[in-house]
């Protein structure tokens, strides 16, 4: 067997590391030049102080498809990034949508003796 050359292998993940930054730093500027700073989910506004906070996401999920037109890419918060990776892992297990097993939406209506209760009050 053949011994781990463990210099060259730091060498190569160093080395594809700092390409993965460079390609990341190339597209996130030109996202940042090309759309608003604002989340594409959440609609957060982002300013210089907090931009760090906002991502690009690759719509196709391929980090290495950057066309210059920014076709690819939309601008999410990191909430939300993470919300939409979740969600492809979860489709990638075949987990289905929750919420359309349970019937879609709330069915308690908070308010719905409102209307009695204001006609008491007038009373």
């Amino acid at each position: 067997m053949k011994a781990i050359d463990h210099n060259r292998l730091d060498k190569l993940v160093l080395d594809a590391r700092k390409n993965a930054d460079a390609r990341a730093e190339g597209y996130r500027e030109r996202a940042l030049k090309i759309y608003p700073w604002i989340c594409g989910r959440c609609t957060r506004e982002f300013t210089v102080t907090n931009l760090r906070e906002l991502t690009v996401h690759h719509r196709d999920h391929n980090h290495d498809n950057n066309p210059a037109d920014g076709s690819n890419w939309e601008l999410l918060c990191i909430y939300c990034h993470d919300n939409e990776h979740q969600k492809q892992i979860e489709a990638d297990r075949g987990y289905t949508d929750t919420s359309s097993a349970r019937g879609g939406g709330a069915t308690h209506n908070p308010f719905a003796a409102l209307q009695d209760l204001l006609k008491e009050n007038k009373q």
